[in-house]
């Protein structure tokens, strides 16, 4: 062999070594994944409860106001008809006593059945009750997804469900959400 052969023989396989290598880099670059896997993706939500009043009118009994508070009619209508009661019964002196008594009983009875009826005597009225009462919402905060890429897993917070893959642009991943290119 002479020494152009050989040259020739090394050039050449510099340059079978130079492509082979370059073909594999450019397989590798093309066989980066353009999409990532998607493993799960669950929503992040929180129960917001927000407190608002309600209010609401209510008829309520309450013991109506006591005109007489000291029961004077009543004693005394009980004081006419017990005395006139009692002055039917016996005679002369008697009599007297009879009036008398049949006064002061009829008196107290009079009071009594006046308290009774003055305890009984309601009237409704209307008020106003209110009370603090909760709202509840969701508040949504996104999707904790986890995801495999290059053989690794990992977890990333998301605005939206990537669905089964989320796109990879120059080895990154793509977290905005990507619009149909218009027509």
């Amino acid at each position: 062999m002479d020494k152009s052969m050989v040259k020739g023989i090394v050039i050449g396989g510099i340059v079978v070594t130079a492509v082979a290598a370059s073909g594999i880099t450019g397989y590798k670059a093309m066989n980066k994944p353009v999409f990532a896997e998607v493993v799960s993706a669950k929503e992040i939500k929180e129960t917001v409860k927000t407190p608002r009043e309600e209010c609401e009118d209510v008829p309520v009994q309450k013991k109506a106001a006591v005109k007489d508070e000291h029961r004077i009619a009543g004693t005394a209508i009980g004081v006419v008809a017990g005395g006139l009661l009692g002055s039917t019964i016996g005679s002369g002196s008697g009599k007297t006593v009879a009036t008398v008594a049949g006064a002061a009983a009829g008196g107290y009875a009079g009071n009594k059945v006046q308290k009774n009826m003055q305890d009984k005597d309601v009237e409704t009225v209307t008020e106003k009750r209110c009370k603090t009462v909760y709202d509840t919402s969701e508040k949504h905060h996104g999707y904790d997804v986890t995801y495999r890429l290059d053989g690794k897993q990992d977890v990333v917070r998301m605005a939206f469900n990537p669905g089964s893959q989320i796109p990879v642009k120059d080895g990154k991943l793509v977290l905005t959400r990507q619009e149909p290119a218009a027509k």
